[in-house]
């Protein structure tokens, strides 16, 4: 029974933190200073590594929007600009834009790249974050 009521206290304790936090429904802003801390604050965390010379990471922002709305509550989006945050961009070696990188509890599952079709990249995203 005591660890039935530990089960049931660690539950309620992780829905009041769901309740407490903001639902966040459009993707943050990340830079080389606070991506450990998005990492350790979003338990699934898709991070859209993109650069503004880049014509498909503008093909892809409007799918990335929609997601974040569409996932608000169960999964954070953000954006990353790789030309302004080159230690990220080199600690998770990001050779080609647009790529999403894919973490779960602060370690990465995966990485999509490419401006795919939404129905597409949310299939990948999902499967990643079983």
């Amino acid at each position: 029974m005591d660890e039935l009521e530990e089960i049931r206290k660690r539950k309620l304790k992780e829905l009041e933190e769901s309740l407490n936090k903001p639902k966040l429904d459009v993707p943050i802003e990340l830079t080389d200073q606070d991506m450990d801390k998005a990492l350790s604050e979003h338990s699934k965390l898709v991070v859209d590594c993109w650069a503004v010379w880049c014509g498909p990471c503008k093909m892809v922002a409007p799918t990335i929007e929609a997601l974040a709305k569409e996932k608000a509550g169960e999964i954070v989006f953000g954006k990353l600009d790789i030309d302004n945050n080159p230690q990220t961009s080199m600690k998770y070696a990001i050779t080609a834009v647009p790529t999403m990188l894919i973490f779960k509890d602060g370690q990465p599952v995966g990485r999509v790249l490419g401006a795919l079709p939404k129905q597409q990249l949310e299939m990948k995203i999902s499967e990643l974050l079983k």
